[in-house]
Parts: C-alpha cells; sequence; structure tokens
C-alpha cells in the first residue's frame, strides 16, 4: 500500500483517480458490462452524508435512486450509526442455529407485531434474493409436508423481477437477468401484469388469465410471488391494490400460496409501511430487504403465517426447514433494522412521506408536460415516466447518457431502459425536493435535445 501511495505522488494522481483503476483492476461490478467503464469512469464515493454523496474531489451527487433503493434515511444517519456502535461492543455475531440474541428476537416480534399478528416466524437471510429462494422453498416443503407434493409449479408476472440467484430467476421475467442462464432454470408460468398504463382493462385480462391457468394448474401450483403495487426492475409498472384483494381471493379458491416480494415496495416506499397494507390483504410470506437496515446492512426477512410454520414443526428433523446461511440473523444488521423501526416510530415517517410525495409531484408537473414525456405516475415516494423517443439507436443508450448527464448535474440516476425514475430517501427537505425536480428535468431535456 505504501508502494502504491509513493508511486500516485510521482505521478501526481489523485486518491479517485487510484480508487477507479485499482477498482477497474480487481472488482468485478454489479449489473455492469465492465467494457463500458473504458469509457464511462466509476465514481470514487468517500463519503456520505444525508441525501448526498461525495467523491474524492469533493463533487456531490443527489442520492435520487437512495443506493439502488436501500437507504431510508441519507447516509451517515446519527441515530443508526449510534445504534450500531452500541451494538458492536456488546455482540457483534452468534449462529442462529441452536442460539439467539435479543436484536433477532426483537426484530422479529416488531415487524409481527406490525402485521397485526397475521405473520411472523421470521427467517433471517442475506438479501432480496436470499429471501426469494427461502420464501420458494418454504412453499414447495410446507406443501409436500402436507401431503400435496404435486405442488410444486410457480407463478410470476410478465416484467416480473425477484432477484438473481437461480430459483429467484425461475421466477424473473427480465430477459437481460434471465436468458442466459434459461437452461438452469426451473421456469414458473407467467400471468400478464396488470399496467396502470394500459387502463383497467389489462387488470381484467391479467386476473381472467391467472383464474383460468389456476383452474387449469391449481393441483400443481405452489405459489403465486408478485411485487405489490410496482414492478421495480420491470420498469416501474405500477397496479392498483384492487388486483392484489382479487388475487389473494383467487389464491384462497384454490390453495395456492401467495408471495409478496416486498423487498423493493416495503418500508414505506408505497405509502404504507407494507404495501398489501393498502389492499386489506396479507399474504401466506412476505419477503423484506434493502430499506430494512435503513441501507446499512446487508439483510432479508421472511414472514410466514402460522400454517406454514406448523407444517415443519415436528419430531422428523427431514421435516424441518433446513436452509441457513453462517450469517442468519447478524445481530448488527438486526439493530440497524430496529434503529431503523425506531425511526419511522419517532419521526411519523410515514406521514411526512405524503406531504414530501405531494411537494415533489407539485415540483415535477412542469416535467410531466414535457411532450417527449409519458405516463408521469407515482406510488408513494416512487416516482417514474416513460421517455418518448423517436430514434431506436437513442432508446438503446438513453439509459447511460441520462445517467452521465444527471452526474454533471449533481445527481445519482440510473435509468431502466427509457423509464426515468425517482426513489430518494426520505430525508430530502423542501429545497432538495425541488432541487431534485428541476435538476431531473434539465438532464432529461438536454438528453433529449441530442435526439432530434
Amino acid at each position: 500500500m505504501q508502494g502504491t501511495r509513493h508511486l500516485n505522488q510521482r505521478l501526481k494522481l489523485s486518491p479517485g483517480t487510484d480508487w477507479v483503476e485499482r477498482s477497474k483492476r480487481a472488482v468485478w461490478h454489479p449489473c455492469t458490462q465492465m467494457k463500458h467503464h473504458e469509457s464511462l469512469p466509476l465514481i470514487p464515493i468517500a463519503r456520505g452524508a444525508g441525501a448526498w454523496l461525495y467523491d474524492t474531489d469533493g463533487k456531490r451527487y443527489l442520492d435520487a435512486v437512495s443506493s439502488w433503493w436501500v437507504n431510508l434515511f441519507g447516509h451517515a444517519n446519527p441515530r443508526i450509526n449510534a445504534a450500531l456502535k452500541t451494538q458492536l461492543d456488546t455482540l457483534e455475531h452468534v449462529m442462529l442455529a441452536g442460539c439467539t440474541h435479543e436484536p433477532a428476537i426483537e426484530l422479529a416480534e416488531r415487524l409481527s407485531a406490525l402485521t397485526g399478528g397475521v405473520l411472523g416466524h421470521a427467517f433471517y437471510g442475506s438479501d432480496g434474493a436470499s429471501a426469494v429462494e427461502v420464501a420458494l422453498k418454504m412453499s414447495f416443503h410446507c406443501w409436500r409436508n402436507s401431503g400435496k407434493s404435486d405442488k410444486r409449479e410457480f407463478v410470476c408476472l410478465t416484467g416480473s423481477y425477484h432477484g438473481e440467484t437461480i430459483g429467484a430467476l425461475g421466477v424473473t421475467d427480465v430477459a437481460i437477468f434471465r436468458d442466459a442462464y434459461d437452461p438452469l432454470l426451473q421456469r414458473a408460468h407467467t400471468g400478464p401484469a396488470p399496467d396502470s398504463r394500459r387502463g383497467p382493462e389489462a387488470t381484467e385480462a391479467s386476473l381472467a388469465a391467472i383464474a383460468e391457468l389456476f383452474a387449469t394448474r391449481g393441483a400443481h401450483i405452489a405459489a403465486l410471488i408478485l411485487e405489490p403495487l410496482v414492478q421495480c426492475a420491470g420498469g416501474m409498472v405500477m397496479h392498483e391494490p384492487a388486483f392484489l384483494a382479487a388475487v389473494r381471493r383467487l389464491c384462497d379458491a384454490h390453495e395456492i400460496h401467495l408471495i409478496a416480494d416486498e423487498i423493493a415496495v416495503g418500508c414505506g416506499r408505497t405509502g404504507t409501511f407494507f404495501a398489501c397494507e393498502q389492499a386489506g390483504i396479507w399474504p401466506d410470506l412476505l419477503c423484506l430487504s434493502k430499506g430494512i437496515t435503513g441501507g446499512y446492512l446487508p439483510l432479508s426477512v421472511v414472514l410466514s403465517r402460522e400454517q406454514i410454520f406448523a407444517a415443519f414443526y415436528d419430531d422428523d428433523s427431514a421435516r424441518a426447514f433446513l436452509h441457513s446461511h453462517s450469517y442468519t440473523g447478524n445481530p448488527l444488521a438486526c439493530r440497524a433494522a430496529l434503529a431503523t423501526l425506531d425511526l419511522f416510530e419517532s419521526d411519523d415517517v410515514l406521514n411526512a412521506n405524503r406531504v414530501k410525495a405531494t411537494r415533489l409531484r407539485t415540483a415535477l408537473e412542469p416535467l410531466a408536460k414535457h411532450p417527449a414525456v409519458r405516463h408521469m405516475r407515482q406510488c408513494g415516494t416512487i416516482f417514474a415516466f416513460d421517455a418518448k423517443i423517436s430514434r431506436p439507436e437513442s432508446a438503446k443508450t438513453f439509459s447511460r447518457r441520462f445517467f452521465e448527464t444527471a452526474l454533471r448535474h449533481e445527481m445519482l440516476l440510473r435509468p431502466i431502459g427509457t423509464t426515468v425514475y425517482l426513489m430518494p430517501p426520505y430525508v430530502l427537505d423542501d429545497s432538495e425536493i425541488d432541487l431534485l425536480a428541476w435538476r431531473t428535468r434539465a438532464t432529461f431535456e438536454h438528453v433529449m435535445a441530442l435526439d432530434l
């Protein structure tokens, strides 16, 4: 390390330049064609504070996508920091097989209480894909333990994304993530997604298709998995709560589990703590991750109904749910999650978010009137719109060009294809909300001018 530092001094390299070159040589970055970084430099982030990230040269970037949807209460949040420092001096980790600890217990209790006790027995994992794997396995194994081993098929929606592991990819319908691994997958049935951009007819068609599939394959279907209210990685495709209520009724009628993937849409993103609350229903299995720790540490949780847990409760170890990993229920991650829940309670976050979302919606109205903007939409603190692009070659590069231009406007924004979305932390003040809106508009206008 000392030799590297001396070399940088001789070559007069900035720390950021050094970090970028070292990272390109040593790190395989996620969701990235690494060759693109020959022309698109990495951003060497040195620190974070509130909604802002700062690079090694002191340039700042508004984290308008919450660092892949995980950061809720800003970077270096003092209250989460304090909780973690206290936990660090007490217990950093212990295996959860055969042991337990207070953070894991309290977090499980509080999450169950938020569902009114309908869901509980929190099973901890490390990330969203792990939670989906757990839920899929639980559903299949539950039916097997219940004498219905033929129920081994799954249903997802078109455009759905549920993670990158093999089981999760099997219920994912985004080609760029799935197609290379298709020979490895147990493919799911795919029902049409209810897309609010296509009106109520899309919801009716989706429900009709699901009902027909259940009628013909219900005896073989273990579960249907969906993201309630917003299919995020599929392009922020939104649907009404009534669709969830109807799917719940169909699942009940055919003895099919409903898995709610609230990894991205939970923890207040849609306006309620759980997105399912808006439909007045609870799933059989609910997956949480991303924002549950406020963006501090990797953690996921699967909450289940009592009937599912009871199907595994037996003297026979073969009937137990033996899924595990070494860091299950890590005390530091659980403590960060507890501090996050504390913030929701003490700061009346859900009501505060409604006020902030209203201000952002108003601030985005001039952008919504742009002739190249289509389908400006909102669900809670999630905003999205589609760019109308005339040239196919421009559409292919839109996301990368928008990202680069946004950086020049001090913003971290990563469109999904030609869909621009905002999913900022909950800590923006009024001036930051206004700045986010007008700089998003400025970025969009600059990028679209190149399409003319």
